[in-house]
């Protein structure tokens, strides 16, 4: 189970390279630097905590998982 700070951690480094991103594209398709900045700093602003939340709750169900063996070999 991960920690909430390594959640926290991986929420950042995500939001990171997906604010690159979606400013990489804003600029392409606007080539307005400033306004570029504007729209990934938003959408971050907005799917960071999203994704925080997302990644805790994902903890609590327990679809999907195999259990660990006792001792491996």
């Amino acid at each position: 189970m991960d920690s909430r700070k390594r959640s926290l951690v991986k929420s950042l480094s995500w939001r990171f390279f997906a604010t690159l991103i979606t400013a990489g594209v804003a600029y392409g398709v606007t080539g307005e630097a400033t306004f570029a900045l504007e729209i990934g700093l938003l959408d971050t602003s907005i799917k960071f905590f999203v994704y925080y939340t997302h990644e805790r709750a994902w903890l609590r169900i327990r679809y999907g998982e195999t259990t660990k063996p006792d001792y491996q070999i």
